[in-house]
């Protein structure tokens, strides 16, 4: 897997045949389309976990011509933004939905915020986009909020134990300072991940693990922190 940071939460996955990219809502770089002038692909498909704006931005119209299929979380498509897309090639995912063609396999989950998280089989590779799926644990809350987000983080993650992802895409936000890893370390501690991408990140730098985050066995971890970097992965 070749992948490249787009902004915030926004990926770019190239496997053999197939482009996936998730909530493209800013391209700094042009990934994307430098991606599309090359056509080392042949099927395009488009991801957004939900309609807030740092995930979802109509831009990804502009790609509609060489995309097989836009997949959204269902409560963009009570947008206004979304009657742009065309309907023969969007699919709307409610919670604990499903999607599936001769290319790819998509099973949504829950989120702690809006929207939904996607696992994405495709080419024999298991690949997780949390969305905003995540421990919000904010410093300054009051108890009653922090003991509320703490009990939604594990009743979603429970749905996913025991799963299994080649790689994995999770909000490790700088904005909740402490806490920032909180998520990502139960996170690894329930599934079992080969790779972690941090993500939800703009403005802040690269994250470095801290001294006990490992739950298990030290695994690659990604925090990318500059517009189109770009890694490959076995």
């Amino acid at each position: 897997m070749e992948i490249t940071y787009l902004l915030n939460s926004g990926f770019m996955v190239k496997s053999d045949r197939l482009l996936l990219v998730f909530d493209d809502f800013a391209d700094p770089a042009r990934a994307v389309e430098v991606a599309l002038r090359k056509g080392d692909f042949d099927y395009l498909y488009i991801f957004a976990s939900h309609a807030h704006f740092d995930h979802f931005d109509s831009h990804i119209l502009n790609y509609k011509n060489n995309v097989a299929k836009y997949i959204f979380s269902n409560d963009i498509k009570h947008t206004k933004r979304a009657k742009a897309f065309p309907t023969e090639k969007t699919v709307y995912l409610k919670k604990y939905d499903g999607y599936e063609d001769d290319n790819i396999k998509v099973v949504s989950f829950d989120s702690t915020d809006v929207g939904t998280s996607f696992l994405v089989e495709a080419e024999n590779k298991k690949i997780f986009h949390a969305g905003d799926f995540n421990w919000w644990d904010w410093t300054g809350d009051t108890e009653e909020n922090r003991k509320l987000a703490k009990n939604g983080f594990f009743k979603q993650l429970k749905k996913l134990e025991g799963l299994s992802f080649d790689a994995a895409f999770f909000p490790v936000d700088g904005r909740l300072e402490s806490s920032e890893e909180l998520g990502a370390r139960e996170f690894l501690k329930a599934t079992e991940t080969k790779i972690l991408i941090a993500m939800h990140r703009a403005g802040y730098p690269s994250w470095i693990p801290s001294k006990d985050f490992f739950p298990k066995e030290p695994i690659p971890i990604w925090s990318p922190a500059k517009e189109g970097e770009r890694r490959d992965f076995n």
